[in-house]
């Protein structure tokens, strides 16, 4: 189980070439001076075929902590590696994103990570890290999205949702204020300490959100846990399928499509809510590093995970592409897909997401008072 932030195992089912066709129809001109390491968009890279030319050259992409049905990237990595004849070496699957920074900025060697899926804050805690690259269709990003300079851009998300075995729990859980409740003692836990998971930080975002809190002020969240832990309800261990399995962790609040992929797939009896007074949205990000071995194979990658295929991909996992509302636009979207994501209650209060600077604030909250108020996650 990931410990990341910001799947099911579904197939998309456009076929590689005409879910790439987008991205490939680009410049295809060969420049042999190109710096792959420092080319910032796929015309300072030569175009199209001479970096799918510069990626095969090098023939191995480096990733880290991508569980296979993470968001369905087990079916993009091996779409990815048939396209190009690329090998794929995903280290450390089951890490978090403070351990993809760890390795980021630790001595460059020929695997370090070429390209990062980490929470927002992360990446925008570290802008000296990261190179500028804009994908082809970095216009189809929203603003919010995306870094200004180009150097991250939001790639995939969901919304914080309460999951519960109904084998287990008798009374469904539909809001944070719920769970408060003494029938749920030593029942509930998150994916993850909020200081190293973004799973765990969007938890207490959304709890924040329910307590008269918002985006940029994450307290009334930790104030929340800590009502949680001295209520007796609270369980501080890294939720996941193992511990639902276990008994120990019977209802999770989560991100909806990893409870989906991670657990309603090996628990049957699984069942996934959003909470009726908090509506929290969070996208993953992704980010090139600097000194990343491969640059032209980083750069590639993320031209695939931009594109119709790469994105219907995500979709493919029950998350929510940061291109859906220009693919729902212009046609590209599998409509099929789209239907099967969760809905949202009526009622409900308006969907948030924080803005990465909002999110660095809440994270600086976080080191300050979570352990203090909460203690640890383990």
């Amino acid at each position: 189980m990931r410990l990341k932030n910001l799947a099911a195992s579904l197939i998309v089912a456009t076929t590689a070439a005409s879910g790439f066709a987008g991205v490939a129809s680009a410049s295809s001109s060969s420049h042999a001076s190109v710096n792959y390491s420092t080319c910032t968009n796929l015309k300072s890279c030569g175009g199209m075929s001479a970096l799918v030319a510069a990626a095969k050259k090098e023939g191995q992409l480096n990733v880290i902590t991508l569980p296979r049905n993470w968001a369905n990237y087990g079916n993009l990595m091996d779409e990815f590696s048939k396209m190009y004849g690329i090998h794929i070496t995903d280290t450390n699957p089951n890490g978090s994103s403070a351990n993809e920074i760890t390795a980021v900025e630790a001595p460059s060697t020929s695997q370090s990570p070429d390209a990062v899926d980490v929470g927002t804050s992360h990446a925008t805690q570290n802008p000296g890290l990261w190179s500028t690259y804009r994908v082809a269709t970095w216009n189809m990003i929203p603003s919010n999205a995306k870094s200004p300079t180009g150097t991250w851009a939001d790639d995939y998300g969901g919304i914080v949702a309460i999951g519960y075995n109904s084998a287990v729990v008798k009374t469904a859980p539909t809001s944070f204020k719920s769970l408060l409740n003494p029938m749920y003692k030593n029942q509930v836990a998150i994916n993850g300490d909020p200081n190293q998971s973004g799973s765990g930080f969007a938890a207490v975002l959304a709890a924040s959100l329910a307590n008269k809190g918002k985006a940029g002020n994450i307290t009334p969240g930790i104030s929340y846990f800590a009502a949680l832990k001295k209520a007796g309800n609270f369980v501080p261990v890294t939720a996941g399928p193992n511990t639902v399995q276990s008994g120990q962790t019977p209802i999770v609040v989560w991100w909806d499509y990893l409870q989906a992929s991670e657990i309603g797939s090996v628990v049957k009896t699984w069942k996934i809510v959003i909470p009726s007074d908090a509506v929290y949205a969070g996208y993953y990000t992704q980010a090139i590093p600097k000194n990343a071995p491969d640059p032209a194979a980083a750069r590639l990658w993320e031209e695939f995970l931009y594109s119709k295929q790469g994105q219907n991909g995500f979709l493919a996992g029950l998350t929510r592409p940061v291109e859906l509302a220009a693919m729902v636009k212009n046609k590209t979207i599998n409509t099929s897909l789209l239907k099967k994501l969760p809905a949202i209650p009526m009622g409900a209060p308006a969907t948030v997401v924080a803005t990465p600077a909002q999110q660095t604030t809440d994270a600086t909250t976080l080191a300050t008072k979570w352990a203090g108020e909460v203690g640890t996650v383990k």
